[in-house]
């Protein structure tokens, strides 16, 4: 028996949460140095991808690098410090 796309989302992703859109999915990954990696996928309403990206935080926590992966994959973003 085939998976809905919410059920496959649901055990990919460890997070998710509703919103205005659909759903919010998301799922870290811890690095080396104390930095990790978030992976955010938004939904609509049916579970079709709107927006896939990752953002990398130091390890303070502090978000320092986009990286949108579709509908475009712009590549890697260095935030400023005044983007913070």
């Amino acid at each position: 028996m085939a998976s809905s796309k919410r059920e496959i989302n649901e055990k990919k992703f460890s997070f998710w949460e509703e919103n205005d859109l659909g759903r919010l999915y998301w799922f870290e990954i811890d690095g080396k140095f104390g930095w990790k990696a978030r992976y955010l996928k938004q939904v609509d309403k049916d579970d079709i991808t709107i927006k896939f990206w990752q953002e990398i935080y130091n390890n303070l926590g502090i978000l320092e690098e986009i990286h949108e992966k579709y509908p475009e994959d712009k590549g890697h973003v260095k935030l400023n410090k005044d983007d913070y």
